[in-house]
């Protein structure tokens, strides 16, 4: 350690709207910068394509290397995480041939023939649960229709992408967490089911190397280590709980997730199972809506304020609806909301409701209160799921992403309901610090994964 300052490791989380790195210092865990920027490579997203530009991407992504390593040459090394599920495909040289079509892509939703769905046929011919955006799946769909490029090598995430080029390489290498969220992979034995993409005229032809976690797939120009990405479930629970064994974290942002740690493979109906890097599995229960629910009723109280007032644009109303609530609380005869708006994973057709709705409970701050404890439900449902020796062993609830961060009442809802007390990590660059983190079990400069957040501090709850 030189003039105070312990190993010095940069995380990059490469999201669909915004791109995140953050310099981390070890073993203290203090985050010593980070840099947010918007994702600003849409080309379509027209409600079934949702395709973003890679090289675009790896632009912002270079120029905010720079920027942090500039500032802290001596880093160690880079961890990478970053949306998971879409793909693209590279050519033998590595280079991006193709758009990104992310995980929004709902190309796999249109009709296969006259049985249903391209969804619909894989899961037929495969018995595989997928579900559009999955890469694997637009991949199908593309190679069906003869829209695969002709000089596509490989196929990979975007932060396979980008750990690949700026360690210099020339071939994709997918730690099993991304690859998981492609479709069509043995979760258990770590592997793609080959046999699976055979039935369906897939072969093995793009699929990417699947490499062990933590591997060193190359280093910058100025010699610091990269090691292959993560995905960004993984790389939020990395960098978020302190205990595996004993938490559960939930995240609601745009849509919401209830994310649980066992060392054991599972298979729950209703909840995913993901890799760990390192080992052990993710018990994962996705929901679409999450904070979009809460948005879409910020968006109606606005409208009803422009259309029925003077005209004016109505700023944003969140802490308006806060105050509601600090106000009210507690209400009688509160309101049952399924906050499903969106649809779910396996319903993408399901919609939400508004249940009790009598003469002296429709009202705005039921609606919030409503709202709020449906966006908290929905992720709880998931939690139930969990067998039961493991919800209890259970002590610990860890929160994350905007929507908790920023909502009191949306904390106080979550504790009530899984009944834990709630803590959130200091840094709100959950992934980014997820994927430094990954780097340092890469160098050794920590032990393993699964020990890795031991290193996190909370400041709400303890």
């Amino acid at each position: 350690m030189k003039g105070g300052i312990g190993v010095i490791v940069i995380g990059l989380d490469i999201g669909t709207t915004s791109i995140c790195g953050a310099a981390l210092e070890l073993p203290g865990g203090r985050l010593l910068r980070s840099v947010t920027r918007p994702n600003n490579a849409w080309l379509q997203a027209d409600g079934v394509r949702a395709e973003q530009d890679p090289d675009q991407i790896l632009l912002t992504v270079r120029e905010m290397l720079q920027e942090l390593t500039a500032q802290y040459p001596v880093a160690a090394g880079i961890g990478i995480t970053g949306q998971m599920h879409g793909m693209l495909y590279v050519d033998r040289s590595g280079r991006a041939v193709s758009p990104l079509y992310t995980w929004q892509d709902r190309r796999g939703l249109e009709p296969a023939d006259d049985r249903g769905t391209y969804v619909e046929w894989l899961e037929r011919e495969t018995g595989h649960p997928i579900a559009a955006g999955f890469g694997l799946v637009t991949h199908a769909v593309l190679a069906r229709q003869g829209n695969v490029p002709d000089q596509a090598a490989a196929l990979c995430t975007i932060a396979d992408y980008a750990a690949m080029r700026l360690g210099g390489g020339r071939v994709p290498v997918m730690d099993p967490s991304m690859a998981a969220s492609l479709g069509f992979f043995d979760v258990e034995h770590g592997r793609f089911d080959t046999k699976a993409l055979n039935a369906v005229g897939l072969g093995e032809q793009m699929l990417p190397q699947v490499a062990a976690s933590a591997t060193r797939v190359g280093a910058t120009e100025q010699g610091i280590p990269v090691f292959h990405a993560i995905g960004d479930n993984q790389a939020s629970f990395l960098g978020s709980v302190h205990d595996p064994e004993q938490s559960v974290l939930i995240n609601i942002g745009t849509g919401g997730q209830m994310t649980a740690y066992t060392g054991r493979y599972c298979a729950i109906e209703g909840l995913e199972t993901r890799p760990y890097p390192g080992g052990g599995y993710l018990l994962v229960g996705a929901s679409l809506s999450g904070g979009k629910s809460y948005a879409m009723l910020e968006t109606f109280f606005r409208s009803v304020l422009e259309w029925f007032g003077d005209g004016r644009d109505v700023p944003p109303l969140y802490g308006k609806m806060e105050e509601l609530l600090d106000r009210f609380l507690p209400l009688a005869r509160p309101l049952q909301v399924s906050t499903r708006f969106y649809g779910t994973r396996t319903e993408p057709e399901q919609t939400g409701s508004i249940a009790g709705i009598g003469p002296d409970n429709f009202t705005p701050a039921h609606l919030v209160s409503g709202f709020l404890e449906g966006m908290a439900e929905e992720l709880f449902d998931f939690y139930k799921r969990l067998p039961e020796a493991m919800r209890g062993r259970m002590r610990q609830l860890v929160g994350s992403g905007n929507a908790i961060r920023h909502n009191r009442h949306l904390r106080r809802i979550c504790e009530e309901r899984f009944g834990m007390p709630l803590s959130i990590p200091r840094v709100a660059e959950e992934a980014s610090v997820g994927a430094a983190l990954h780097a340092a079990v890469g160098l050794g400069v920590l032990k393993d994964h699964r020990s890795a957040g031991q290193c996190l501090t909370y400041g709400y709850g303890e």
